[in-house]
């Protein structure tokens, strides 16, 4: 008797007509691998469809193979790679993936070793403290991905619980700081005078005259810069909002000379050294490293900070009188609100109604006597 492929059963009705079945175990069927089949051709052909099944399930079952699978002795790097493999990760924006996997290097570099349902909230809240020491703004961030992965842990039902999700954030201190355009000038010199900080120059230069955040500047990708036409595409990352934005000539200058030597990937500004051949953005924190090198090495003042560059230039648009309709065009805001932060009440800005005023009453009074005479 011929030996039968795996799963394939022969049957044989009372009549003498041989008939065959593929019949899988019950899980390869729930997870939709393969289903049960009945054949009632000859065993030749049966061989042939039932061998590109089974090579379907030696696949499968690889692939599971290669699974983190969470066990109640599994660590809390498990858990974080346990989370890559979701969907809840996977449909992530590509940048937004690439600072999750910081943050959560960071969340392995802490505390990886211990058993993930050994972190309690204490335990939780003793990080975030000490991540508060590299920033609040790092311990911020960092606290969020990590509540990220117990989430998701608690709906595939591997956690009860998420020590993260109580802690309270530090509230970041309102900046009221901006730069001066001497300053700026300072900063960029000193940056484009070294290969080494060309691009931290160049992101500080978009963040300054675009008026945008640091994080849509450092994942900035030439898919979003026209050339031929200067002018830039934007969907901000953090509400959504499409900005279309015009490039002045002498950023169009230095954004075709970056072209030239950074054209051939992805982003605008990447770090310069690749990883493993792929050149990926600077991650906010070594950002925020190099800039306070460049700043230094150009002898500013130490109150200054990169995130400071966007209220710099919204700043100087209330000073010089912009309406706020179009101010909000370039912000990307989308309420009046959102933009009262920084309308801080300066010389600039005041003089500049007081102008105004004077010359619209100098205007009526001009108008009046010309219709006296």
């Amino acid at each position: 008797m011929p030996k039968l492929p795996r799963y394939v059963q022969e049957r044989v009705s009372p009549s003498g007509v041989i008939s065959y079945r593929f019949n899988p175990p019950q899980p390869l069927v729930d997870e939709g691998v393969v289903r049960r089949e009945e054949y009632s051709t000859d065993l030749k052909e049966v061989r042939k469809i039932v061998k590109e099944h089974n090579v379907a399930i030696d696949v499968w079952r690889y692939e599971q193979s290669l699974v983190i699978q969470v066990k109640p002795s599994s660590k809390v790097t498990d858990l974080i790679n346990y989370y890559y493999q979701s969907n809840d990760f996977n449909m992530l924006r590509d940048t937004t993936k690439v600072d999750y996997r910081y943050f959560l290097t960071i969340l392995h570099q802490t505390m990886g070793g211990k058993k993930y349902d050994s972190v309690t909230s204490k335990v939780a809240k003793q990080a975030y403290e000490d991540w508060v020491k590299r920033g609040i703004s790092f311990a911020n961030h960092a606290a969020t991905c990590a509540s990220r992965v117990y989430n998701y842990a608690i709906q595939m039902e591997h956690a009860t619980q998420n020590p993260w999700a109580n802690i309270r954030r530090k509230a970041l201190p309102q900046r009221k700081v901006v730069w001066s355009h001497g300053e700026v000038v300072k900063f960029l010199d000193t940056a484009y005078s070294d290969f080494e900080y060309r691009n931290v120059g160049l992101i500080v230069q978009m963040a300054y005259e675009w008026c945008q955040r640091l994080g849509d500047m450092r994942n900035l990708k030439w898919d979003n810069i026209d050339l031929t036409y200067g002018k830039l595409e934007l969907e901000q990352s953090k509400r959504r909002t499409d900005v279309s934005l015009p490039i002045s000539a002498t950023l169009l200058h230095m954004l075709k000379e970056q072209h030239t030597d950074f054209g051939f990937q992805d982003y605008v500004a990447p770090h310069p050294r690749p990883v493993m051949g792929k050149y990926e953005p600077y991650a906010m924190e070594r950002l925020s490293k190099v800039g306070r090198r460049v700043m230094r090495l150009a002898a500013l003042p130490e109150e200054l900070r990169l995130m400071d560059l966007r209220r710099t230039g919204v700043t100087q648009m209330i000073d010089k009188g912009v309406p706020i309709g179009q101010l909000m065009s370039v912000t990307g805001h989308n309420h009046v609100s959102s933009v009262k932060p920084y309308m801080k009440h300066t010389y600039d800005s005041a003089n500049n109604a007081l102008t105004q005023r004077n010359v619209s009453v100098q205007s009526s009074v001009m108008s009046n006597k010309e219709s006296n005479m």
